[in-house]
């Protein structure tokens, strides 16, 4: 349906990508991912053919229908919503306008002189508006609107009451309802909630066209998508699979590349050993010259650059007391609209709450009073003993100093650190280098968050409370901050629709909805399966999951058992390994001595006067035969402690691998 040939697309000086070809068939499920910046919006551009590639060719069927969901939506007029998403195909759309207009004539015809005409042309278009869906679009609008989340008081309302957000969701329906041959979605989950983010992954499923998506939503990339397409720094890599799939291919590929290249290096180097140490020895010089031409004739395997990890350790806080926060009775509103009335919650030391309900439910209203940035009017807010809290908001970007650079915003926070500690942290948060040089004024909207995040962690806080963290970022700066809280050991409150993030995270969820609250003590899967399995005959759930916990205990025991047989393998290879290397390393210090001392002593039978001296002359005749008989027996003692080094080696690297075959083949 589209072939893309050889594409390259440069701004400037700066190469987005280049070579890149793939082909979609008619149901492909495709993901474009890569980190912000890559170029995932210019592809797309490229497709729909706002934007020209350098090179290559984008070919597209005859008759094929694109549509495209861009990020940024802008605001729309007076149309009211339920008429903008039933209206999506333009032939439904251009005859009901022209049934609206022969319904006017008509009534204006007072004398009939038009009216069988009008009548029969009437006919005519309902007969073509039944057969092109017309009169099922407005259900189906209804469908779709109600799954992404709008409420149906909402269906009359004008698009320029709704938010950005909401906006987004109304341009994301029309789209759907639209049913083009191929749906280019970029970042359609930004403003969805958990419900919606289930229903739109469901509605793909069975969505009849093609649809290539960019989304940094790692749950979304696993159900929703078959086929990966990954800009990164150096190369586009395409590969059949989930996100997961992915990872799991590219971790393999790097394990395979970085235990290639190291055992080429290390065979490099013995190579070069031993053409240094017998390059002017004659009974060798075949042997050197085979070895030169190996290594002038050997590829060098090059390994692809490994995403950058989150390396960052909290600074200590104080330890809290059992109870972190109590609310106790809360009444709120925001004038005639009550949000909560007589809300009771308590939250333990240790705690890891996901905040979950539709978007509007009070989420953010209760994550504010616990954060105590928002006054209620009725109850108390009680912090538990020795509390220290932080909060993170969306709003907290636009307190960043533009004026400063990274290094000094994150200084500013933390100014007892010295620059090598405020360096650290940054690295950890993906700023390396130069970067930390870069002004907070031309930071995207990731490295802000980025920074942001860094700016609060850095704080002894042991209650952390962060509302949607993971907006602007992508998957590498979501790993980024993933990585950071599982190292957090105080309590945490949270709100993000990155169904990842909490799965990995939270250890208790507390749904918001309809002005009410409900405790879920228990962790992401085993509340989706209570939610799925619930009878609504007890408001508390059971304790469910225990095969999917069964199983990720088992994994991670697997983990761990590889990893101390791995261990005990390694410090036995080490210990064996320890005294030969050693022992290799003294011969070759002890050669150097001695064939300085044997060069030393030729030298001296070159010359004439020496021979003067008959006395001396004996004596340098039995150093130079013993020296030439240590060297001998060293070098022979080199070549077998050598031969065994690689021996111990191989056998190591051997042993390594039959425990990650067992593992693997355990695991499946």
């Amino acid at each position: 349906m589209l072939n893309i040939v050889n594409i390259s697309k440069s701004f400037g000086t700066q190469t987005l990508f280049s070579g890149v070809s793939f082909d979609v068939g008619a149901r492909d499920r495709i993901a474009v991912i890569g980190p912000n910046g890559s170029g995932k919006t210019t592809l797309f551009q490229i497709i729909t053919g706002s934007v020209s590639p350098d090179e290559g060719s984008v070919s597209m069927r005859k008759g094929t229908t694109v549509a495209y969901l861009e990020q940024d939506i802008s605001p729309s007029s007076t149309q009211r919503l339920l008429d903008y998403a039933a209206s999506a195909s333009t032939r439904i759309s251009g005859i009901a306008h022209r049934i609206d207009v022969i319904h006017q004539a008509l009534a204006e015809d007072e004398d009939g002189e038009y009216s069988a005409k009008l009548l029969r042309e009437l006919g005519e278009l309902q007969s073509q508006f039944e057969a092109a869906g017309g009169y099922g679009s407005e259900h189906e609008a209804r469908i779709v609107l109600s799954g992404l989340g709008f409420a149906e008081s909402d269906f009359f309302r004008p698009l320029n009451e709704f938010s950005g957000g909401w906006l987004m969701r109304a341009a994301l329906s029309r789209l759907l309802l639209l049913n083009p041959d191929l749906l280019l979605l970029d970042e359609p989950t930004n403003h969805l909630d958990l419900e919606s983010f289930t229903w739109f992954e469901n509605y793909l499923k069975s969505y009849q066209g093609a649809v290539l998506v960019t989304s940094h939503d790692r749950a979304f990339l696993n159900r929703a998508i078959s086929k990966v397409l990954a800009i990164e720094q150096d190369r586009v890599v395409f590969h059949h699979g989930n996100y997961d799939s992915f990872v799991m291919a590219q971790q393999k590929e790097m394990k395979v590349r970085e235990a290639t290249a190291k055992r080429q290096e290390q065979k490099i180097k013995r190579e070069t050993r031993f053409i240094e140490r017998f390059r002017y020895k004659a009974p060798k010089a075949a042997q050197v010259q085979s070895r030169i031409k190996k290594l002038e004739k050997m590829e060098r395997v090059a390994v692809p650059r490994a995403t950058k990890k989150m390396h960052f350790s909290f600074p200590e806080a104080p330890r809290s007391g059992e109870e972190a926060i109590a609310l106790k009775h809360i009444f709120k509103a925001y004038d005639a609209n009550v949000v909560y009335q007589d809300l009771n919650l308590t939250l333990h030391r240790g705690d890891r709450v996901a905040l979950v309900g539709p978007n509007g439910a009070g989420k953010t209203t209760l994550l504010r009073i616990l954060a105590g940035v928002l006054a209620f009017e009725k109850g108390e807010r009680k912090l538990g003993y020795n509390v220290a809290t932080a909060y993170y908001a969306q709003y907290q970007l636009e307190l960043l100093n533009l004026e400063n650079n990274v290094l000094d915003e994150l200084w500013s926070v933390a100014s007892s650190e010295a620059e090598q500690t405020i360096r650290r942290i940054l690295g950890g948060f993906l700023f390396s280098g130069d970067d930390v040089f870069k002004g907070v004024s031309v930071l995207s909207g990731g490295e802000k968050s980025r920074l942001a995040i860094a700016r609060m962690l850095t704080q002894p806080a042991n209650f952390l409370l962060m509302d949607e963290p993971t907006n602007h970022l992508d998957i590498a700066s979501r790993e980024v901050l993933t990585d950071a809280l599982e190292a957090y050991r105080g309590t945490l409150c949270f709100i993000t629709h990155d169904r990842t993030l909490i799965r990995q995270i939270a250890n208790k969820i507390i749904e918001v909805r309809n002005g009410s609250i409900q405790v879920f003590p228990v962790d992401y899967d085993s509340y989706l399966y209570w939610k799925e399995h619930s009878t609504g005959e007890s408001s508390e759930p059971a304790v469910y999951g225990k095969a999917s916990a069964g199983k990720e205990v088992s994994a991670a025991d697997a983990l761990r058992r590889r990893k101390r047989a791995e261990g005990e393998l390694r410090n036995k290879y080490y210990r064996e390994r320890t005294p030969v290397k050693r022992r290799i390393a003294e011969i070759e210090s002890e050669l150097s001595q001695l064939e300085l001392k044997f060069k030393e002593t030729e030298n001296l039978f070159a010359d004439p006067n020496h021979y003067s001296d008959s006395a001396q002359v004996v004596k340098a005749v039995e150093q130079h035969h013993k020296l030439k008989q240590d060297i001998k027996l060293l070098t022979q003692e080199w070549e077998r402690l050598y031969a065994k080094a690689e021996t111990m080696e191989r056998a190591f690297e051997e042993a390594r691998g039959n425990i990650e075959t067992e593992m693997e083949t355990e695991g499946s």
